[in-house]
């Protein structure tokens, strides 16, 4: 139990202390420090979880077993690596004078408490609860996405803030309607809300109320997680958020409503005879995936063209869940992860390349294998992983996937085999000039923050060429357990 709470305490204090103190010249290494802390903690929790196996504690208000445990190791990770970068790069915002010294604070108490939110979200049995996490996360993400106060980013806000808001409330209908189903078996009194006692009684729910609960837990959550035609939110969010914001967002609070999503998928297999929530999953999935592909190639911003990435990698991995089965399920979790990994170390490299060129454009960005070689090599290394080549995970992720569609789905397979090919032709053709293109500019002075960046490829290459036993074993478990 101290480890859970240790999980979710520091990033509390955390965002108390730099509400605080967020100005000052110790609030960079605060938050990484809390950070750092978090993701220790975390670490304590996954070796807890993987010795003695679920934890149900708190008189059942908390859960953790393989699936989510892995998500919060993950989550936090990120976090930490992100809060390194940060360092360098809010300083150097602060320098130029795009952030008060006020919105600095709010910056890094807001990151924070947006752990705090993840981390709940992850690790609550009660889904009600869940669904308030998920509401906290967008209301501390609007916060910071809004940061710079320019006309662009207060509209990305707003839209995001709206459309999430309609979303959210979309979840607390489907949240209400599990709720009716469980009450009639659970009682009032029975938890009739905690996944644990409703995953135990799943065969008795009532299913016709139950497929309709789903319905709008896809939608609601599915907005979370841009899936197509929900995403109109994220390509602007994405833009013009701070970059360190950009990278926790697309790493982590995608798969984190995603998450949400899976859970309730469990309970719906149970109690319906019918595939109806994988088939929704997959039709979402495959939508998405098709129309992120075919917008890629219309992104002039380099940061909304790696937010439609996202949205194209989110679909891969939730049409991967709606197949089902163990291949699939190991499949998406290892996508998961390398996703994150690799988008965040994306965004890294992206962050230091627009702030050094003045700009986030493509065409304004030309031959960073010149004026820096560590940017350069950081973005074409993490593009060609992000676009599945091998020997990197996303390849071997992909690769799963792919296999297992053309076995069980094989009416797919062309949609997402001519996706894939068009994504990489729009994004490798974008990225191409901006890192070995002809420039005349010179040599940047500072020194990027690039550990974070070959941190991230460097595990994102070790899990395609080689995936820990331990770490295959915590897959299959996890996987066994969405079904």
């Amino acid at each position: 139990m101290i480890e859970i709470l240790a999980v979710l305490g520091i990033p509390l204090i955390g965002a108390s202390v730099l509400a605080l103190v967020g100005d000052r010249r110790i609030a960079p290494t605060v938050n990484v420090t809390a950070s750092f802390l978090t993701f220790a903690a975390a670490t304590a929790l996954t070796i807890r979880v993987i010795t003695d196996g679920p934890l149900l504690v708190l008189n059942k208000q908390f859960f953790v077993d393989p699936f989510n445990v892995f998500l919060v190791a993950l989550t936090a990770f990120v976090g930490f690596t992100t809060a390194i970068f940060s360092r360098p790069y809010m300083r150097i915002e602060h320098e130029h004078g795009r952030l008060t010294a006020a919105r600095l604070r709010l910056y890094h108490s807001m990151y924070q408490l947006f752990n705090f939110t993840m981390l709940l979200a992850l690790l609550t049995n009660n889904l009600g609860i869940l669904w308030v996490a998920m509401e906290a996360a967008t209301l501390t993400t609007v916060l910071l996405v809004s940061l710079y106060r320019t006309p662009a980013s207060l509209e990305a806000a707003w839209k995001y803030f709206i459309l999430c808001g309609v979303g959210i409330a979309q979840a607390l209908f489907g949240t209400i309607l599990l709720y009716f189903a469980a009450e009639k078996v659970l009682g009032a009194e029975g938890g009739a809300l905690l996944w644990t006692e409703l995953n135990s009684v799943k065969d008795q729910l009532e299913p016709t109320v139950l497929s309709l609960a789903f319905v709008f837990l896809l939608v609601g959550y599915g907005t979370k997680v841009g899936l197509v035609p929900l995403h109109n939110w994220l390509p602007d969010a994405h833009a013009e958020g701070p970059t360190p914001v950009s990278a926790v967002l697309s790493g982590l609070l995608l798969n984190v409503a995603l998450y949400a999503v899976v859970r309730c998928k469990v309970l719906v297999d149970g109690a319906l005879e019918s595939a109806i929530a994988g088939t929704l999953m997959m039709g979402f999935g495959l939508l998405s995936v098709v129309v992120a592909a075919f917008l890629l190639s219309r992104q002039k911003d380099i940061k909304r063209l790696f937010a439609y990435s996202s949205i194209e990698h989110m679909g891969i991995i939730t049409f991967a869940f709606g197949m089902g089965g163990p291949i699939a399920n190991f499949a998406g979790l290892l996508h998961m992860t390398v996703h994150s990994l690799t988008k965040s170390a994306i965004f890294f490299a992206v962050g230091h390349a627009a702030q050094k060129s003045g700009t986030q454009l493509i065409d304004g960005i030309r031959g960073l294998i010149t004026t820096s070689p560590a940017i350069g090599w950081g973005l074409a290394l993490g593009t060609l992983a992000i676009l599945g080549m091998p020997p990197f995970g996303v390849f071997a992720s992909e690769f799963l996937i792919l296999t297992t569609a053309i076995r069980e789905q094989p009416w797919a397979t062309p949609f997402l085999l001519l996706a894939l090919g068009i994504a990489f032709a729009s994004v490798f053709s974008k990225v191409q000039p901006m890192v070995f293109g002809e420039t005349s500019g010179r040599r940047l002075p500072h020194r990027p923050a690039m550990l974070p960046v070959f941190v991230h490829l460097a595990l994102v290459l070790m899990l395609g060429l080689w995936i820990p036993p331990f770490l295959a074993d915590w897959y299959r478990q996890a996987a066994q357990l969405i079904g």
